[in-house]
């Protein structure tokens, strides 16, 4: 591995695609469920990779294919090797929602005085983390590592291979029940980030407002916490208009913070990002001049005005925690025409029926008009006035038929429902 760390300095970009190689990068020949990247090895050496990380034998004896014991092993210890040769500070976020808001409002913050190298996307996984790590270089002071997780386990194996030197848990929520199995699977699972902050002497930053987060916190002995919380810190959040209808917090010794976030459950993340910014020497003013610039991008909660309606597209992902609090807040919005696209929510294993059910209670307290809802599981609890589809696709085809007009939308769903495509038809 040292040896292999010694070729990683001097080829520091890391590639697991052949598709994407780039001239003098590492090639890591990772296996899938339906690929075995070793077949591609000798494709990524001619497409221009000075190396290629190999765990097959039988490929031929080259000297630009370093055979290891396991690709995937090597790469997560590479990264590891790469982290603490950088002895830089490393924040980890975990979460069943608005892990990637609070991971870029953080790094906004920390921008301020830092040079950041954050999660880019969705790489939070046992592959992400490892190539996170390594896109940072001798410049970055500060890294800002999103973890995500679907099964028991899989948050402490991240945390080994990262090693934060801090932490915070966004919230906990019904999320990827079918590998969790429970609600409480998901609190163990994103609890492992807090045993080994407590274990390792670390600092841990947690919403003082959450009595379950209090609760996990009291179990474990740490030496430094740090609390942020709506009630703690005083916050009012002030009224949406039709022309500013963003997110504004009023908090005491802050000036007003006036952002591009749709939804008042944004603000717990900017509280975060507010605590983390001033443990790290980060002035007040500075943190809210960083919020106030960052404008969500990738589907989640963006505010989009088309040429006919206002959309507040919200479909990079959904679970019944953060579909309630979308159309909590969505209520709240005073608009005479209002509508409400809602996909399926993926993942929740037995649980799935019932969850989809809390849904459709909830949109009935809202309102019962307007709702247009794709996919399965939907289309079995929805009620008689709901207009149901079985793909977005077919939803398309109704909208061509029946354009909303002079409509603010709501649209909401799991990734894997595609509901992004309904942009171009609202």
């Amino acid at each position: 591995m040292e040896n292999l760390y010694q070729i990683y300095l001097k080829h520091p970009v890391v590639c697991t695609d052949t598709r994407s190689i780039t001239k003098g990068c590492l090639f890591f020949s990772l296996k899938g469920e339906h690929f075995d990247g070793n077949d591609f090895a000798l494709e990524a050496l001619k497409a221009g990779a000075a190396y290629a990380i190999v765990d097959n034998p039988e490929l031929p004896k080259k000297s630009k294919l370093i055979q290891v014991p396991n690709v995937l092993v090597a790469l997560q210890t590479l990264a590891t090797m790469h982290r603490r040769a950088l002895g830089i500070p490393i924040l980890a976020i975990t979460g069943t929602n608005g892990k990637t808001t609070t991971k870029e409002l953080i790094s906004c913050v920390l921008s301020k005085r830092y040079a950041v190298s954050a999660t880019q996307g969705n790489l939070n996984n046992h592959i992400g983390v490892p190539l996170t790590l390594l896109r940072m270089n001798a410049d970055t002071k500060f890294g800002v590592v999103e973890m995500g997780a679907n099964h028991l386990g899989e948050i402490a194996t991240l945390c080994a291979i990262a090693e934060p030197t801090c932490g915070l848990i966004t919230n906990i929520g019904r999320a990827h029940l079918e590998g969790f199995g429970s609600l409480e699977g998901v609190q163990k699972t994103k609890g492992e980030l807090y045993d080994y902050l407590a274990v390792n002497n670390n600092p841990v930053f947690y919403n003082a407002d959450n009595s379950l987060f209090a609760a996990m916190i009291g179990e474990r002995k740490f030496k430094k916490i740090i609390r942020y919380g709506q009630k703690k810190n005083n916050v009012r959040i002030l009224s949406v208009t039709k022309h500013f209808p963003f997110l504004r917090l009023s908090i005491p010794t802050y000036p007003e913070i006036e952002t591009n976030l749709i939804g008042a459950y944004n603000a717990d993340n900017i509280l975060a990002a507010l605590a983390v910014g001033e443990y790290f020497g980060i002035k007040k003013e500075e943190a809210v001049a960083a919020i106030n610039s960052y404008t969500p991008t990738n589907n989640r909660s963006q505010l989009i005005r088309s040429e006919r309606n206002t959309i507040i597209m919200d479909a990079y992902n959904a679970n019944p925690s953060s579909m309630s609090a979308a159309i909590e807040n969505f209520a709240q919005i005073k608009e005479p025409n209002k509508w409400v696209i809602l996909g399926d929510m993926k993942e929740l294993g037995e649980e799935s029926a019932t969850e989809h059910g809390a849904i459709i209670s909830l949109l009935y307290k809202k309102w019962q008009k307007n709702v247009l809802l794709v996919g399965e599981n939907f289309k079995q609890v929805a009620l008689e006035n709901h207009i149901c589809f079985d793909s977005t696709d077919t939803l398309i085809e109704y909208l061509k038929e029946n354009p909303l007009s002079e409509a603010t939308v709501l649209v909401k769903g799991s990734h894997s429902m595609g509901l992004d495509k309904l942009e171009k038809y609202l």
